[in-house]
């Protein structure tokens, strides 16, 4: 099963999530361009993309940094094992909500 990133990291930011009451839906949840990428809800398989996602409660903004944090991230980790040969290159993600 193919699990997006709210449902991996169980975070709760998702659309309707245990934790929207309090805190911002994140982004990621929301973004309908990138609606099945690596066969994800929305940007849910993709968030890496995404500005100003809620990874570690810190939103970043400008992607080549948030890129950078995001490589490191196990959720980006097991996208890329799961999609091995059909991952879909960042940059051309990125144009995709531009």
């Amino acid at each position: 099963m193919k699990l997006n990133c709210w449902q991996y990291k169980d975070c709760g930011l998702e659309a309707g999530g245990s934790k929207c009451d309090t805190m911002d839906v994140c982004p990621a949840s929301t973004e309908t361009r990138l609606d099945n990428v690596h066969d994800g809800k929305n940007a849910g398989r993709a968030c890496w993309i995404i500005p100003n996602t809620l990874c570690e409660g810190k939103g970043r903004a400008i992607f080549s940094i948030k890129f950078i944090e995001c490589k490191k991230c196990d959720f980006y980790e097991y996208v890329i094992q799961q999609e091995d040969k059909n991952l879909i290159n960042p940059i051309e993600l990125a144009r995709r909500v531009e």
